[in-house]
């Protein structure tokens, strides 16, 4: 069995945190850190072992789109999703990977954007077939000019 994908989730809404911390582990089978603040955020992010960070846009202090742009100085690699249920349209200005305007997207939805989003992070599966049938022309090469001779 593969080990659980983490995500980090923000939300300075405690009861939207939750339903989506539930959401996240019992549908997606993902296990998940939740954080309320961006300063929360960012210290746990720093600790690493964060496969994608799902975050509210809109928070005090700290809004979601200085919290992606802190984190990607630290793991541009990881995925990050902004979600808002006062914006509509997505910033291309900021440097979030993707955003989902809350009530327009189905939970199912969410969860395979997420999906989609860590096996990007991951990287193409990694085919067999070139590697062995590059072997199997070694191991049989030589046999054959043993034949011919």
């Amino acid at each position: 069995m593969r080990p659980k994908k983490t995500i980090l989730c923000v939300d300075d809404n405690e009861q939207a945190l939750a339903v989506r911390k539930f959401l996240l582990e019992t549908r997606g089978g993902y296990r998940v850190v939740p954080a309320r603040n961006g300063k929360e955020a960012v210290e746990r992010f720093r600790g690493g072992g964060i496969d994608l960070v799902l975050s509210d846009l809109v928070m005090p202090q700290m809004d979601g789109n200085e919290l992606v742009r802190r984190m990607k100085e630290i793991a541009p690699e990881v995925p990050m999703i902004l979600i808002s249920g006062s914006v509509k349209v997505f910033d291309h200005g900021n440097s979030a990977d993707a955003f989902l305007p809350k009530g327009t997207s189905t939970p199912g939805e969410m969860l395979e954007r997420i999906r989609i989003m860590i096996a990007r992070k991951r990287g193409p599966k990694k085919s067999l077939r070139p590697a062995y049938e590059g072997a199997a022309a070694e191991v049989f090469e030589p046999m054959a000019h043993a034949v011919a001779s």
